[in-house]
């Protein structure tokens, strides 16, 4: 069989849809077992704006956040804030937030399937 020409370049796009899609599957999964660890339905992970709004939840932020995301440059510093409150739920340090900013498609899933417990529970306070 021979290709033409103006289909070959395309051919170098699949690896990169199956690998975005790998990854992308990875996160949803990853995010979705988070949810379940902190008592949330994990079906909330899929749902646009909701899944930031129970995201707030878990890490004891009030749910009108969510309008502070949607500043330029501030939400870099409130999702800075986000993960590293996600992090402490989870009994990780600052590496942990950092990794969570950098490498997400590495600390989710160490998150979500390693042997971390969320451990904010109903009685603790918001956090700082």
């Amino acid at each position: 069989m021979i290709l033409s020409a103006n289909v070959f370049p395309f051919i170098y796009f699949i690896p990169i849809i199956l690998i975005s899609l790998s990854l992308s599957v990875l996160l949803i999964a990853s995010k979705w077992i988070i949810y379940n660890k902190a008592g949330k339905p994990g079906w909330a992970a899929i749902i646009p704006i909701y899944n930031t709004i129970v995201l707030l939840e878990i890490v004891k932020k009030p749910w009108w956040w969510i309008f502070l995301l949607l500043i330029p440059l501030v939400n870099i510093v409130f999702i800075i804030i986000i993960y590293n409150n996600l992090a402490k739920a989870f009994g990780k340090d600052v590496g942990c937030t950092i990794g969570l900013l950098l490498l997400g498609f590495i600390f989710f899933p160490l998150l979500a399937f390693g042997n971390s417990k969320y451990i904010w529970n109903e009685e603790t306070p918001s956090a700082n």
